[in-house]
């Protein structure tokens, strides 16, 4: 084991910290903070995952990293800390700043133990390099709360116990929550998606880095919230001092939220430069084609044909209501009012998208539509899905009905199973219905070239396949059961640019095809503009405005809604 990069690591430590802090903000502005020289990672197989990624970062400066899914963005932030699996190789040099100018960081595993490279890169983890990852609701504990996070990040950082609660507080009003003194002893399913993403940054803001890498923080946000994350990431950069990393697929949040940028590609970097001169002045053809990103039109019918076509869903007055206080004995004392009097009429054939900030009921109108909402939950009104009023339904009736109105989740990765193979995954419906093996397998096959995968995908397994690759799998175990109704719900907002492409030009194919309706919960308005014919805007549980997708688009009525647009337009 070498020595020397042991006492190197250690050599950055808090006390740097404290003595590059302590500086004068003129003396430290434009500071070099991380150098990254030629970053390799490859496979045990040979397969090279980072090819030779170099790059500067300077105090107060965004450096964004772009690419599609597998092109090494993510994995490469995490090999700065250390954090990858022992059996990939890491080669190069990445040097941090100290004290005494850059120290080298022992991120290689030539000659140094993994025991041994965790100790030295301890003392770098979150006091010197903080990480906010992509996916709150899986970095989270579950179990604990809010609070007890929040905590553990504190007591890392050698805050005394009896500060804690106010630094907690301090920490979560600094992210723009509300109410934080209430929101401390919740837990991570009782928050909003922005506001678990507000979490993770007050707990990787509570052990005060110099570098804050941002991994994909707007992934399933709404569109103003995006904005709203980034925008709050940019003043609490400037208010710390901090340089950032933001690592992104959404090219229009890069353009106005950094300095530079890096354009990857399975490992290869493609672009590098200010990210001005790159957007305006694309040199390679694959950053052109990120930028001019074109996810077509959505299917135009006719009023002939709309008046020909049958009513798949209608929905009356939908009323959702969650308990959120009870008494001693377990009687509910207060509800909350999550969906407010919705109504919906959809057509065969058809498309409607609904779209709204999170927290705005989206999710728990498909819930409800899919009777797959807990017995916590008072649903109301009437659900009609051809002819059939669906609330009334029986147990056994459901699941025999269950065929007729298929879902796909958010997360392809958490709503499929990891040990079974995609044959298995996609075939589970028709198993549980009785069909039999020679008919269930050929059943498959036709469902997955409905989805463009290949055949010998049947036998692999999700942890095989990228994330465009799982999210046709689980729109092929959905399609597998020939719905009328298919509810999507956010499953383009996890991918990259260029697979949202390929994936809303396949669910329009698809519904062309086979004819089927789709209610689509999105939260990026091109998308929704480029697959539904119609578009309903929710704002706290209520539709505030609803119509022909173009109408919407083109002349929105509800203030709310023209922010929204006006949002996705930036």
């Amino acid at each position: 084991m070498k020595t020397d990069n042991m006492i190197s690591a250690n050599m950055a430590t808090a006390t740097d910290k404290n003595n590059l802090l302590g500086e004068s903000h003129s003396n430290v502005k434009n500071k070099l903070m991380l150098a990254v020289d030629k970053l390799s990672i490859v496979t045990d197989a040979s397969v090279v995952l980072v090819d030779k990624l170099s790059y500067e970062l300077r105090q107060g400066q965004t450096l964004a990293i772009v690419g599609e899914s597998g092109s090494g963005k993510s994995i490469a932030s995490l090999a700065l800390l250390g954090l990858l699996p022992d059996n990939l190789s890491i080669s190069g040099e990445v040097k941090l700043a100290s004290s005494t100018g850059l120290t080298a960081l022992p991120i290689t595993n030539a000659n140094v133990s993994a025991n041994a490279r965790n100790a030295a890169l301890r003392s770098i983890r979150g006091q010197r390099i903080g990480m906010v990852f992509q996916e709150p609701m899986t970095a989270l504990n579950p179990l604990h709360t809010v609070a007890k996070q929040i905590a553990e990040s504190l007591r890392l950082s050698g805050v005394p116990k009896k500060q804690w609660r106010e630094k907690s507080i301090a920490l979560l009003a600094d992210v723009n929550i509300t109410d934080p003194t209430d929101k401390l002893g919740r837990y991570p399913h009782e928050l909003s998606g922005g506001q678990r993403q507000r979490v993770m940054i007050a707990m990787a803001l509570a052990q005060q880095p110099d570098i804050l890498i941002a991994d994909e923080p707007t992934t399933a946000l709404d569109v103003t919230l995006q904005h709203e994350i980034l925008k709050l990431l940019d003043d609490l950069k400037r208010q710390h001092n901090m340089a950032m990393v933001l690592i992104s697929h959404d090219l229009n949040l890069v353009r106005r939220y950094s300095d530079d940028v890096i354009v990857m590609r399975q490992g290869q970097t493609i672009e590098q430069g200010q990210t001005a001169a790159v957007f305006n002045q694309p040199k390679a053809e694959y950053t052109r084609s990120l930028i001019q990103q074109d996810f077509g039109q959505a299917l135009n019918f006719s009023n002939d044909e709309q008046s020909q076509q049958s009513t798949v869903l209608q929905v009356n007055n939908l009323q959702v209501k969650f308990a959120i206080e009870k008494s001693l004995f377990g009687a509910t004392k207060r509800w909350f009012d999550a969906v407010k009097d919705v109504d919906m009429t959809l057509q065969k054939g058809h498309a409607l998208g609904i779209v709204g900030e999170s927290g705005s009921g989206k999710t728990t109108i498909a819930l409800a539509l899919s009777q797959l909402l807990s017995n916590q939950a008072r649903v109301s009104g009437q659900i009609i899905i051809n002819g059939q009023e669906v609330t009334t339904l029986s147990k056994r009736e459901l699941r025999q009905f269950r065929s007729q109105i298929q879902m796909v989740f958010q997360d392809p990765f958490a709503s499929i199973n990891p040990r079974m193979t995609v044959m298995q995954i996609v075939e589970e419906g028709l198993l549980v219905q009785g069909v039999d093996k020679v008919a269930r397998q050929q059943a498959v096959m036709d469902s997955l070239a409905t989805v463009h995968l290949p055949a010998d995908f049947s036998q692999r397994y999700p942890h095989e396949l990228s994330g465009g690759q799982r999210q046709r799998v689980a729109l092929a175990r959905a399609l597998i059961m020939r719905p009328s109704l298919l509810i999507l719900d956010e499953p383009t907002s996890a991918l990259d640019s260029t697979t949202q492409v390929t994936v809303v030009n396949l669910l329009r194919e698809i519904q062309q095809k086979l004819q089927i309706s789709y209610v689509f919960i999105s939260h990026d308005l091109k998308v929704v503009r480029a697959l539904c014919q119609y578009i309903m805007v929710l704002k706290d549980g209520m539709c505030v405005e609803s119509g022909r997708t173009e109408d919407v688009f083109n002349n929105p009525q509800h203030p709310y809604a023209q922010q929204l647009l006006q949002a996705s337009m930036l």
